[in-house]
C-alpha cells in the first residue's frame, strides 16, 4: 500500500514538473506551437530572400533589355563552293562518307555561315569575330527588329579575331563598352547572340577566368591569346555576340567554345573589349591593324625558370631569342635568358600581358623593359618595330637518327652529338647553329624530358652559370654539367628545327 501511495506521488511530481517545464519555456519563447510541423512540410522562405531573388532577376531582365537591340545576326556567303549530297542531310563534316553511298551527280554550293555581332556607333560600325566574316563575298545584317542591311568588311584582324563591319544606317541603338580589366573571376555575365539559328538568345553565367591563353585557336605566330573564360553557355552562331556584365557594358567579344563535339561542354571565350577597343580604332582608322613588336620569341616562366633566373615568385615572361640581327630588344642589350618582368612599370606576369602592353604602345614609341638576368635587375628601353605582314612557314625538314658519336650526359638526362653536315646543309643552318650540339635522345623522367626533343632541337649556349659561352663541342657541356651538384640549374640555349627559332630552357641537375 505504501509503495502504491509513493509511486503515485512520485508520477504526480514528475507530471507537475513536465507541465512546469512548458509552462516556462513558453514564456520565454523557447518553443512555438505547430513549429515541428511547420518545418516538416516546409515554409515560406523570408520576404527579404525573395526580394533579393526577384532583384537579381529583375537585373537579368533589364539588362538583356537594354543590351539585345544593339546585337545584330550576321548571315555570310562565299563565292568558294563546296561539293553537296543531293537527296541527302548530311552531318557537317560527313559530306564525303556520305557521297560514297550517293551515285547521284553531284553538284557545287555557296558556303554559307552565320554569327553574331554589336553595334558600336550610331551609324552603323559593328563588332564582330574575324573567323565569322574572313572569308565572306556578302555579309548580310539582321537586326531585332527585323530590318535587313548589306554590309561591307572594314577590316579584320587574325591575330585578335577581331573584325569590324559597316551598314549604311543612322541612330541605331548600341551597346556600351565597359572595362575587362576591373572584370572579376566569379561575378555574372549574360552572353547575348545567335547560336544554332535561335535568334538574340541569352544566357547567364559567371566569369570563371582571366587571361586564358587557348593554344592553336588563333594561327598566326603573332597572335594575342589573352581570353575571358566564362561559362555562360556559348554556341555556333554565338561567334562575335558580345559578353555583358551585371551593369550592362560589353567587356568581351565571344570567340570560341572549348569542347570535344563542337557544342558547348561548359567553357566558353570572349576575346576583352579593351584589346577589341584597339583592334577596331585601327580598322577603323588605318584599314588594317598596326602591330608592334619587342623582336624577340618569348614563353612564360615556370618554376624552375623561376629558381634558375633567382625570381622571388612565378611570373614573367622568357626571352628565347630574337626575331634577327635587327631586332631592337637584341640592341637595345637584352639577352636569350632574360626575364621580361615589367613594361613602363607594369608588370608582367605572363606572355598574353606583354603582348597587350606591347600592343598598346604601338610600334615607333619606345617603352623601358624591365628584365631580371639570373639574379640581377636590369632596364632597356626598346623602341617598338611595326610587324610586317607574314611570310610563308618555310617547309619543315626531317632530321637524321642520332649519330654514332652521341655522347651522354645522365646528369641531365640527354644524348648530344655534332649536327651532321647533310641536317646542316637541308636546314639551311647559320654557322652558330651547326657548331652546337643535336639531342640524340632523351631520358623519360628525366630533367630535360618533355624539354628538349630528340632530333629536332640544338643546344648552342650556356646561359648560366656563367660566364655565356657557346656550346661547340660535348666537352663544353661535359665541363660545365661536371660541375654542377645535384638540385643546381644549368639554363641553355636551344634552336629547334620545326620553328626554326631560338628558346631557353632551364635543366636541374640530378
Amino acid at each position: 500500500m505504501a509503495s502504491s501511495i509513493s509511486r503515485t506521488r512520485f508520477g504526480a511530481a514528475v507530471a507537475g514538473a513536465f507541465l512546469g517545464g512548458l509552462l516556462v519555456a513558453s514564456a520565454l519563447d523557447w518553443t512555438h506551437v505547430g513549429r515541428a510541423q511547420q518545418q516538416a512540410t516546409g515554409s515560406k522562405p523570408p520576404a527579404q530572400e525573395v526580394k533579393s531573388l526577384a532583384d537579381a532577376s529583375n537585373a537579368f531582365v533589364s539588362i538583356s533589355e537594354h543590351v539585345t537591340p544593339s546585337v545584330v545576326s550576321i548571315q555570310v556567303e562565299s563565292d568558294r563552293r563546296r561539293p553537296s549530297v543531293r537527296g541527302r542531310s548530311a552531318p557537317p563534316g560527313l559530306d564525303d562518307f556520305f557521297r560514297q553511298f550517293d551515285n547521284a551527280p553531284q553538284r557545287a554550293e555557296p558556303v554559307e555561315a552565320s554569327g553574331s555581332g554589336f553595334i558600336v556607333s550610331k551609324d552603323g560600325y559593328i563588332l564582330t569575330n574575324n573567323h565569322v566574316v574572313a572569308d565572306a563575298d556578302r555579309v548580310t545584317v539582321k537586326l531585332t527588329d527585323g530590318r535587313e542591311f548589306t554590309a561591307k568588311v572594314v577590316g579584320n584582324d587574325p591575330t585578335t579575331d577581331v573584325a569590324v563591319i559597316k551598314i549604311d544606317a543612322t541612330n541605331l541603338p548600341t551597346a556600351s563598352l565597359g572595362d575587362d580589366n576591373n572584370a572579376r573571376v566569379g561575378e555574372w555575365v549574360l552572353a547575348i547572340g545567335n547560336p544554332l539559328g535561335l535568334d538574340f538568345t541569352v544566357t547567364a553565367g559567371i566569369v570563371s577566368a582571366k587571361g586564358r591563353a587557348v593554344r592553336g585557336l588563333l594561327p598566326s605566330q603573332y597572335a594575342i591569346s589573352d581570353f575571358i573564360q566564362t561559362d555562360a553557355a556559348i554556341n555556333p552562331g554565338n561567334s562575335g555576340g558580345p559578353l555583358v556584365n551585371s551593369r550592362g557594358e560589353v567587356i568581351g567579344i565571344n570567340s570560341a567554345i572549348a569542347s570535344t563535339t563542337g557544342y558547348y561542354s561548359g567553357y566558353g571565350f570572349a576575346i576583352p573589349i579593351t584589346l577589341a577597343k584597339d583592334v577596331m580604332q585601327d580598322l577603323i582608322k588605318f584599314g588594317k591593324v598596326r602591330r608592334a613588336a619587342l623582336g624577340v620569341s618569348i614563353q612564360d616562366v615556370n618554376a624552375e625558370d623561376a629558381r634558375a633566373a633567382g625570381l622571388s615568385t612565378i611570373a614573367g615572361v622568357k626571352v628565347g631569342g630574337f626575331s634577327g640581327d635587327e631586332s631592337p630588344s637584341r640592341k637595345a642589350g637584352i639577352e636569350p635568358g632574360d626575364v621580361i618582368v615589367a613594361v613602363d612599370g607594369h608588370a608582367v606576369d605572363r606572355v598574353s600581358t606583354l603582348q597587350r602592353l606591347v600592343r598598346a604602345a604601338g610600334p615607333g614609341q619606345t617603352v623601358n623593359v624591365g628584365v631580371v638576368r639570373f639574379g640581377a635587375k636590369k632596364s632597356f628601353p626598346v623602341k617598338l618595330i611595326a610587324v610586317q605582314d607574314e611570310e610563308a612557314v618555310a617547309a619543315r625538314t626531317a632530321g637524321n637518327r642520332a649519330a654514332p658519336e652521341a655522347v651522354n650526359f645522365d646528369k641531365i638526362g640527354v644524348a648530344v652529338a655534332p649536327v651532321p653536315a647533310e641536317l646542316a646543309q637541308r636546314s639551311q643552318l647559320g654557322d652558330q647553329f651547326r657548331r652546337g650540339l643535336l639531342v640524340t635522345d632523351v631520358s623519360i623522367g628525366g630533367p630535360a624530358y618533355k624539354k628538349l626533343i630528340e632530333e629536332r632541337d640544338i643546344i648552342v649556349e650556356i646561359l648560366n652559370p656563367a660566364p655565356r659561352r657557346a656550346v661547340t663541342s660535348q666537352s663544353e657541356l661535359e665541363k660545365t654539367i661536371s660541375a654542377l651538384k645535384s638540385g643546381q640549374y644549368v639554363t641553355v640555349l636551344v634552336y629547334n628545327l620545326d620553328g626554326q627559332a631560338t628558346r631557353v630552357e632551364s635543366l636541374r641537375v640530378q
